[in-house]
């Protein structure tokens, strides 16, 4: 090209939870059957989206006005009932002119990151969903920010960690925070919420929180919306329907803006995100006109207890395999649909391997872990999925320097989700020994 056309942050664009799917189809073709746990798309797993709520989205596809534009915000009623929901729900209090609609909460982290300006920095978990970490990095041109998480500690923020980073790095400027947490499956308790926030109050900083998972909570486990302990702090709360209901394939997300009012600065970044938005004209009308018949329909709580329920069970068994196995840190999960397994520092070498039966799928990996750069952690899922057919998620990938994986809880039928895990306990157990 006759000039460098290539975005300077382009190199921080990864998605290991989908490429990952490259080096299983290629298995598939060798013959290899798979068990795909690597991405949180509960429809793919086989969950059964109960008739009401199908009727619901029928009788809305049959309507004309489902298929025109509608306002750049978002659907003015469905907005409306948002607001009213949090206004009962948490201290701050908003309208609808506070509520954005996106298409997805991709495309709003996307534009909430993209939009900052290129030298203020928001600092972000360690491990983090690489959506945030990515959109973050990308903007910036560097590497992202980050505060860790202690996976000897249930996977909670190093609150110390946090405070030093933001102190010593005037460029950040916002805090991340995911509650309940993906990649961990943490839930943050009160407690650490409320000194997040006062972080953010004493250095003048905003504060973005994904709360995609919010209502799936369990094991006894409780936590607060971020606008119930946000005070006088802006902030940014971002929700969507594609793990609550589910219906990823909407496309449908939104972002609740708090205390806009309280800084000029704010303010203007936020008006810069509707700017955007308005460019796109608006986002999907369909699954915004679903929204309030859906939520407030009296089926909607029973049919969340029930989806909690299964998911509670579920990371019991898992956690209570996984436990057992030495030289992992295991957590059990309480929230979200995910488990982060850790290996014991020094427990993984670049000598360790797994039994692979079939030669063309030996060569491939073989391949594969001999590629420069490939972390332990990846070098260990390629194994598992040649030789188990299980496909995880490295996580390394989730912008950390912990080694080990994401896994999901999704599979639906609990023999072979025990199946799973145990495979999974007896492969980390062989690798090991290898």
């Amino acid at each position: 090209m006759r000039n460098n056309i290539v975005h300077i942050g382009a190199g921080e664009l990864t998605y290991e939870i989908r490429a990952i799917v490259e080096i299983a189809e290629k298995l598939q073709h060798l013959g290899i059957k798979t068990n795909m746990e690597n991405i949180g798309d509960p429809i793919a797993k086989g969950e059964k989206i109960p008739e009401w709520m199908k009727a619901i989205v029928a009788d809305l596809a049959m309507k004309d006005c489902s298929y025109g534009y509608c306002a750049t915000k978002g659907l003015l009623e469905t907005r409306e009932f948002l607001a009213e929901a949090n206004n009962k729900r948490g201290k701050a209090q908003i309208t609808a002119e506070d509520i954005i609609f996106f298409n997805g909460l991709g495309d709003a982290i996307q534009k909430v990151y993209g939009l900052l300006r290129r030298e203020a920095r928001v600092i972000g978990p360690s491990p983090t969903y690489s959506t945030h970490s990515s959109g973050e990095a990308s903007h910036a041109g560097q590497k992202p920010v980050s505060y860790r998480l202690d996976p000897d500690n249930n996977w909670y923020p190093d609150l110390d960690d946090l405070r030093l980073s933001v102190k010593y790095n005037p460029a950040i400027s916002g805090i991340l925070i995911i509650n309940p947490d993906n990649p961990t499956g943490a839930v943050y308790p009160e407690r650490i919420l409320k000194e997040m926030v006062a972080i953010a109050r004493e250095f003048d900083l905003f504060i973005i929180c994904d709360e995609i998972y919010h209502n799936i909570v369990y094991n006894g486990e409780a936590t607060k919306p971020i606008s119930d302990l946000i005070g006088d702090v802006p902030a940014i709360a971002m929700k969507g329907i594609s793990k609550e209901l589910p219906w990823p394939g909407a496309r449908c997300g939104w972002i609740e803006v708090y205390n806009a009012d309280k800084d000029p600065m704010f303010q203007r970044y936020i008006q810069s995100i509707l700017d955007s938005k308005m460019v796109e004209v608006c986002s999907t009308t369909l699954p915004q006109k679903a929204i309030p018949p859906i939520m407030s329909h009296p089926e909607y709580p029973k049919y969340l207890e029930e989806r909690k329920i299964r998911y509670e069970k579920f990371s019991n068994l898992a956690y209570d395999i996984l436990k057992e196995v030495p030289g992992i840190k295991a957590n059990r999960t309480n929230g979200a649909f995910y488990m982060s397994v850790v290996f014991e520092r020094g427990k993984l070498t670049g000598g360790q391997s797994l039994p692979i039966e079939n030669p063309e799928v030996k060569s491939l990996v073989e391949g594969l872990v001999g590629e420069p750069g490939v972390s332990l952690d990846k070098r260990f899922v390629y194994y598992l999925l040649a030789s188990t057919g299980i496909c995880v998620v490295p996580i390394s990938s989730f912008c950390t320097p912990e080694l080990g994986f994401r896994i999901t809880l999704l599979e639906r039928n609990e023999k072979e989700f025990v199946r799973i895990f145990k495979t999974i306990g007896k492969a980390i157990t062989d690798y090991l020994g290898s």
